[in-house]
């Protein structure tokens, strides 16, 4: 018997993308609902190449018998929805920022610390990291385990889908007004994002970085180790979807870029495209609607003790969100909820 699932925040991104996904991954559901705002009741959304599913109403939505809710609505809503749903025994993995760096919520990648999952009993609420966060993470893990690393300096080009909706038409809208000689005027960005980059995501902290950079500061340390130093720039780049990072790594031992290479080719969701020639690397167009996390660029860093530079790329919509909050589902399903449901 499979599971009842609940997807908030349907008609988003990030939603439609999990209900592709689950489709795709043939994940063991017996029934799926769409969930979103009242707004949007009736709509329809596509499950699948063939089927769909009319949107029902968030806020009258019973889920006690629902197993598992993969929720992507923004922080407000899941901070209100999400501990009513946990509160009756269905399994929330949250996309959102909300509950992130909570001590007894875990914080997933299913291919960096699987073993994390285990807390979920606590409050049955599962967190999603930032979709910076993840690529990162699958990429360092395995070097990590490897070589030690002690400190990450990461800049990213993060494209407008990260934005939502109104991040792509706000770019797709204001290419076309350039190229019509209309006038540009940003609403969803802090400037124009067509032919430019902005290096602001999110809101601005008391240090002076943004809450984009301080999440992939305190995410990598709550998923990958407490003792890895990561400073990071975030830049907003008029790009469709697709996110790419350049980190700089530093270890505590020695190491080569043939062995980095090796041992990321090896990685569980990692996929190394690397040769020193035109064309031999991944671009963030080139990562869209594929679930790796893409390493090109593998180099040594002499100016550094034990340096090394790597470039890093994913489609932030898949493995950034929905194909990561999916792993979790399937990560629960294999490891802890079928031994529950047999210890009955």
């Amino acid at each position: 018997m499979g599971y009842k699932v609940a997807v908030v925040g349907a008609t988003g991104n990030v939603g439609r993308e999990i209900l592709q996904t689950l489709d795709e991954r043939a994940f063991p559901a017996d029934e799926v609902v769409a969930l979103a705002s009242e707004r949007s009741v009736g709509r329809e959304v596509s499950f699948g190449e063939e089927k769909t599913l009319k949107v029902q109403d968030l806020a009258t939505f019973d889920f006690t018998e629902t197993d598992i809710a993969l929720f992507s609505p923004g922080s407000r809503v899941s901070a209100t929805y999400a501990p009513k749903a946990a509160a009756v025994g269905c399994i929330v993995i949250d996309n959102t920022s909300q509950f992130r760096m909570e001590p007894d919520v875990p914080l997933i990648v299913p291919e960096v610390n699987p073993e994390a999952a285990a807390g979920y009993t606590r409050r049955n609420i599962i967190a999603n990291p930032n979709c910076s966060t993840i690529q990162m993470v699958v990429a360092l893990k395995p070097l990590h385990d490897a070589f030690g690393i002690e400190r990450v300096v990461v800049s990213t080009y993060q494209s407008v889908s990260g934005a939502g909706k109104e991040g792509m038409d706000e770019l797709f809208n204001q290419t076309r007004a350039i190229y019509v000689n209309d006038t540009v005027e940003p609403k969803k960005f802090t400037k124009p994002i067509a032919f430019n980059v902005i290096p602001h995501i999110d809101v601005f902290m008391d240090d002076g970085s943004t809450k984009e950079e301080w999440k992939m500061t305190v995410e990598t340390k709550k998923i990958l180790d407490p003792a890895i130093k990561v400073t990071a720039t975030c830049v907003r780049v008029p790009v469709f979807i697709g996110h790419a990072e350049a980190a700089n790594i530093q270890f505590s031992r020695g190491v080569t870029a043939k062995e980095a290479r090796a041992i990321l080719r090896e990685a569980p969701g990692v996929s190394v495209i690397d040769h020193r020639a035109d064309e031999g690397y991944v671009t963030p167009d080139e990562s869209a609607g594929e679930d790796a996390v893409y390493v090109s660029r593998i180099r040594e860093d002499a100016t550094i003790d034990n340096g090394l530079n790597i470039w890093v790329v994913a489609d932030n919509l898949r493995k950034g969100a929905a194909l990561n909050a999916v792993q979790i589902a399937e990560l629960l399903d294999r490891d802890y909820l079928k031994k529950s449901i047999a210890a009955e």
